[in-house]
């Protein structure tokens, strides 16, 4: 991070901010990262820092805002204009894999905060980032079922947590491979098989 960084506007500074947070969960930890690593990354002081955020979990919320942002607005891209809806969750499924691969510490982070006893503002920014996710796949799965994609006596909750469970899993072996271009060789293979278990017989 270059020092050019200490005179960018607000603004900015929060983007970089957030930048600098999935980097450096990119490479460790989420829950070790420390305001004054932050700091370092950004070439900055701490007090500089909390100028533009009063607490660690302040930041965190940001990156969480980020990420659902970013997450959200990508899918929608994905299934745009994709008139068939089992076309268009395959869409979803490769550019969410796309996602992490690029941004290997975000499902770190969000792993983290769903981990965590308490209830706070990241977790539940998480916690609607997949309540929204998952009725964006219910309008879909409903629409397959609807058109004879789908079978129609597909349980639309069941193949929806499936979806999401099935790229959390795929995101799972990346991490314990240490290998997160794994994900990228493996998600076509995998949504074949999760295709051939919810589409119609005809």
């Amino acid at each position: 991070m270059n020092t050019h960084v200490k005179h960018l506007p607000a603004d900015e500074r929060r983007a970089v901010t957030i930048e600098a947070v999935v980097d450096l969960a990119g490479s460790q930890n989420p829950s070790e990262i420390t305001t004054a690593a932050i700091a370092k990354h950004m070439n900055l002081t701490q007090g500089a820092l909390f100028r533009h955020f009063p607490t660690k979990d302040a930041i965190w919320q940001a990156v969480m805002e980020w990420v659902a942002e970013r997450l959200l607005a990508r899918i929608d891209y994905a299934a745009q204009g994709i008139e068939s809806p089992l076309a268009a969750m395959q869409a979803i499924f490769m550019s969410h894999v796309e996602f992490v691969a690029e941004h290997p510490g975000v499902p770190r982070m969000m792993f983290g905060e769903l981990q965590r006893a308490d209830q706070t503002a990241p977790k539940r920014i998480v916690q609607t980032l997949i309540l929204r996710y998952g009725e964006r796949l219910h309008r879909l799965i409903e629409a397959g079922k609807a058109c004879g994609e789908l079978s129609a006596a597909l349980d639309t909750e069941a193949a929806a947590t499936l979806f999401i469970g099935t790229i959390q899993g795929l995101v799972m072996q990346s991490l314990l491979a240490g290998n997160v271009e794994r994900i990228r060789q493996d998600a076509p293979r995998v949504f074949a098989i999760y295709q051939r278990g919810i589409r119609s017989a005809q």
